[in-house]
């Protein structure tokens, strides 16, 4: 619960230390008194957005500070989420905002995210405002409503696991169905670029080399063949004329007989020995090569006609054939990858029908859930609702099949019917502010039960009713009390007088400038702002007796 507040420089309060009962505490004030900014400095304690406007004019920053005390499990789970201990079952939450648009929060003096701070005030404190009766004009929020009261937590988490799994599968499937066209295209390419290349049976990225030296040379065989037959007729000589390897080694011979006589001819005989040799060799050679140089017609056609057909693939394909070899290489691995994808759309069409029938499954499971809380929703508010002098008032939960949503197969929309005998009509249509404001107390008095948010605030709950409807959603507020915290703002005596703890709201001129004070009101006190309440500033004897009566009427029950 909320035990004391602290608010320093926030608009037009200066300085206000204010304590909170475990129960039933009333805020009651003139018009532009400064209810709204007490609101707003809690909003901000809760790690809500606020402006650096809120910053009272001339100060350098407005401090928030709020102490919570018997720490509901709730709570304590959040805490331990986040790493952040309480000390003695107590949280210190403080914010910050400066002049210049900058935030700071506290808990237990600990520097944290303003996140962090909202993550925790979620599980503190629940705030009903006149926005939360926009949300009952709204049928798209009524499903959350009746999801709080059914604690269909578990199950719509599942549900939302299986559904997302659908929706991605869905996404993967369409993204498949539209390349197609696209691919069909792309099959029929690739294929013709792999037959195209396969068709010249290309093994060695160096063959387009050879073929051009083997070609280079049968184009030249004539006068290669010249060249080697002079070549071998000077080394070898014919019938009528020594060649040079002949004369080499006659010349050896000349020069043996006289080596071991003259040293220095040693040598050179030997090299005249080895010339001869390698002469001889050489011819052999030159010899052999004159028989390979007898050119083929049909190999020299085939010759110029793989040379064609390489230079033309390399052409396209290119510019080397080691690069068309990779691009046949990659063109067969992007087709293996499109034929997989045709086996992987059945697949994942196999893999959605399973998932749909799972997904409609949960869909059912949670939908009639839905269903029987909602019948126990109805008995439920209703009965608040009569309490709330709305007797007559009977109320609906629309529950319809549609498609599958991220919320279910339910379309939920809350319908009332103001009279007997009329028929159950959108809220929207037919309710009026006051009938707004308590059908949403019913609301929030009954799903309270299901949760553990210790202090409930109420921003004048009180709007457009009045005499005893006002009573009642006084006793409410009350009873309320007796098992929650109530914070409320109000403008109605009825409600005020319901307080265990009354605090006053008042504006004054100090000097220059406007002062908000926020004060504890004594039983004389209390009388004082019920008459003012109802009577206006002009307060009689008689209105301070009604209010002392009112006083005491709640104290005696």
């Amino acid at each position: 619960m909320l035990k004391e507040l602290y608010i320093e420089n926030l608009a037009v309060i200066e300085k206000a230390s204010i304590d909170f009962t475990h129960n039933f505490n009333a805020f009651t004030g003139e018009t532009g008194a400064g209810k709204s900014i007490l609101i707003n400095g809690i909003n901000a304690i809760l790690g809500q957005r606020v402006t650096k406007d809120i910053v009272r004019s001339g100060a350098d920053k407005a401090v928030i500070s709020a102490l919570f005390t018997d720490l509901g499990d709730n709570v304590l789970s959040k805490l331990d989420e986040l790493g952040i201990e309480a000390e003695e079952g107590q949280l210190f939450l403080t914010r910050e905002i400066r002049s210049d648009g900058g935030s700071v929060a506290r808990v237990n003096q600990r520097a944290v995210n303003v996140s962090v701070l909202r993550e925790i005030g979620e599980q503190l404190v629940n705030i009903h405002g006149q926005h939360d009766n926009q949300i009952l004009m709204a049928p798209e929020k009524h499903i959350d409503i009746l999801d709080n009261y059914a604690e269909t937590g578990e199950l719509i988490e599942d549900y939302r696991k299986s559904f997302r799994e659908l929706q991605q599968i869905a996404k993967r499937i369409n993204k498949l169905k539209a390349e197609a066209n696209r691919k069909e295209f792309r099959v029929a390419e690739l294929k013709e670029m792999i037959d195209e290349i396969n068709e010249l049976n290309i093994t060695n990225p160096d063959e387009e080399k050879e073929i051009a030296a083997e070609l280079d040379i049968s184009k030249n065989a004539v006068a290669i063949s010249e060249a080697v037959y002079a070549a071998n007729l000077i080394l070898s000589g014919d019938d009528d004329t020594q060649g040079a390897a002949e004369l080499a080694s006659d010349a050896a011979s000349r020069l043996e007989s006289y080596t071991e006589i003259m040293g220095d001819l040693s040598p050179l005989y030997e090299r005249l020995s080895s010339a001869a040799i390698e002469l001889e060799d050489v011819a052999g050679e030159l010899s052999s090569l004159l028989d390979s140089l007898d050119v083929d017609p049909k190999r020299f056609d085939w010759l110029n006609q793989r040379s064609d057909d390489l230079r033309r693939i390399c052409k396209k394909y290119g510019p080397e054939l080691s690069d068309v070899l990779e691009t046949l290489e990659k063109a067969q691995n992007e087709l293996d990858e499109l034929t997989d994808s045709e086996q992987n759309m059945s697949s994942l069409i196999e893999e959605k029908n399973q998932l749909l029938t799972e997904v409609s499954r949960k869909a059912k499971a949670l939908s009639e859930q839905r269903k029987a809380a909602g019948e126990r929703f109805v008995s439920q508010v209703t009965s608040e609702l009569e309490f709330l002098n709305m007797p007559k008032v009977k109320l609906v939960v629309h529950q319809t099949a549609g498609k599958l949503t991220v919320n279910g197969m339910d379309n939920i929309e809350f319908l009332i019917s103001a009279n007997v005998g009329e028929e159950p009509k959108p809220i929207a249509k037919i309710a009026s502010g006051g009938e707004l404001s308590r059908i949403m107390l019913a609301l929030k008095n009954v799903i309270a039960e299901k949760d553990d948010i210790e202090t409930l605030i109420f921003d004048e709950i009180d709007t457009g009713v009045s005499g005893r409807a006002a009573q009642k959603i006084g006793q409410k507020l009350r009873e309320i009390s007796r098992y929650r915290q109530v914070l409320c703002v109000t403008h109605l005596a009825q409600i005020a007088v319901m307080a265990d703890n009354h605090l006053l709201i008042e504006k004054n001129i100090v000097g220059e400038r406007t002062v908000t004070t926020v004060r504890k009101l004594d039983f004389e006190g209390r009388k004082q702002e019920i008459a003012r309440i109802m009577g206006g500033d002009n307060i009689s004897q008689l209105m301070l007796e009604n209010a002392e009566e009112l006083l005491n009427s709640v104290k005696d029950n």
